[in-house]
């Protein structure tokens, strides 16, 4: 396991109140030994004006878990800040809800590397992200 704090999926989807996060309606909905899942719909908050996923909200679906794994990577009163991002959209979506995975690739006491891949209802691969954060 590489987690360093205790958390619940109640506590995690709580620090979504009044934020994006909730605005959004991401939804932390696993917690592996290694892995952190959310989910986001795709709907009007999420679209671009054609009607397909917008790909700021895979970037902020993508954000959100890497930041927020990179925070229980850390302890006592370590945060974590994003300082890079990068996605490739691979396939749209325009409808039901994404999944994002997000995986370690580094987890360093002064930077991070997170790998975030989002997926379609349909198990299918539409947006692999990178994230470097910092610990402050």
């Amino acid at each position: 396991m590489i987690w360093k704090r205790t958390a619940t999926l109640d506590a995690l989807n709580a620090m979504g109140e009044g934020n994006m996060v909730g605005l959004l309606d991401i939804r932390f909905e696993r917690i592996g030994d290694d892995v952190l899942e959310a989910s986001m719909p795709v709907d009007a908050r999420t679209h671009q004006p054609f009607g397909l996923l917008h790909g700021g909200a895979s970037v902020v679906l993508a954000e959100t878990l890497g930041s927020v794994a990179g925070y229980l990577c850390t302890e006592g009163e370590h945060r974590v800040v994003g300082i890079e991002i990068n996605a490739n959209h691979i396939r749209a979506v325009r409808s039901g809800r994404v999944r994002g995975v997000c995986a370690a690739l580094h987890t360093g006491g002064r930077h991070q590397v997170w790998q975030i891949e989002i997926f379609d209802e349909k198990n299918r691969l539409c947006c692999s992200s990178r994230l470097t954060t910092a610990v402050v």
